[in-house]
C-alpha cells in the first residue's frame, strides 16, 4: 500500500489565502475553530470533491452547498 501510496499522482500546491479562506467558512458554519473548515476552505479553492466520514461536516457543507 505504501508503493502505491507513493506512486500517487500528487503534487504539492501552495495556496496563499487558506488561513483566511478556513476563517470565512467556520463563521459561514457557526463552528468554533477551524481545524474541519480548512479541509472544506481547502476543497473549495481547489474545486474539488471533500469526501468525509465526518457528518457533522457533511450536515453543515450540505446545507451550504444547497442554499448555492
Amino acid at each position: 500500500m505504501l508503493d502505491r501510496l507513493l506512486g500517487a499522482p500528487v503534487q504539492a500546491v501552495e495556496l496563499g489565502g487558506l488561513m483566511r479562506e478556513a476563517w470565512k467558512v467556520a463563521e459561514e458554519m457557526g463552528w468554533a475553530k477551524t481545524y474541519d473548515a480548512n479541509y472544506v476552505a481547502l476543497a473549495r479553492m481547489l474545486a474539488c470533491r471533500l469526501v468525509t466520514l465526518d457528518a457533522r461536516m457533511r450536515r453543515a457543507t450540505a446545507r451550504t452547498s444547497a442554499s448555492s
